[in-house]
């Protein structure tokens, strides 16, 4: 956000010219929800900038092309010279954000790509686990280990507390 004396500045015209030239349609309409008040003070957005920025290029006087027919290299004059700016701004900010949205489309699709292979590697780890434990218990079957470790045991009759303090 910026205040207008900085876009002013930064154009090389009076805080004036500006107040004045967003006053104006069909630039106010194009700022409407691109500006706010600070402190007492008005601020524009990136894309407000932009616009206001891009007014002042069109109103630049051309010394080397005469309008022929009201059109200087495929420029209107008159009211529909200042539509124009605006649109060609607005197209070139939301050629902006479409970039941008683009780049982290492809982050998350990267993203998504390295979740899966993490995915797969899980998985395959996971199966892998299993056919080993499965490969144990089937060893432990076949040698007959689990049968021996609880044949060599005899039941325990349940005692009480008491009688398990004083174990004769």
């Amino acid at each position: 956000m910026k205040t207008i004396r900085e876009i002013a500045d930064e154009i090389g015209v009076s805080k004036q010219a500006v107040f004045k030239k967003i006053k104006r349609e069909p630039l106010s309409t194009s700022l409407q929800g691109l500006t706010s008040t600070v402190d007492g003070r008005l601020t524009v957005s990136v894309d407000g900038e932009k616009l206001i920025k891009q007014a002042f290029s069109q109103d630049v006087p051309s010394t080397d092309h005469q309008p022929v027919d009201g059109v200087v290299d495929g420029q209107v004059d008159g009211p529909v010279d200042g539509m124009i700016a605006v649109l060609q701004a607005t197209i070139g900010t939301l050629q902006g954000q479409l970039e941008v949205k683009d780049r982290q489309i492809e982050q998350q699709a990267q993203t998504i790509t390295r979740l899966s292979d993490a995915l797969i590697a899980a998985q395959q780890t996971a199966a892998a686990a299993q056919a080993l434990h499965a490969g144990t218990i089937q060893q432990q079957l076949r040698t007959g280990e689990a049968g021996e470790d609880q044949q060599g045991q005899e039941p325990e009759q349940k005692r009480g507390w008491f009688s398990k303090l004083f174990r004769a």
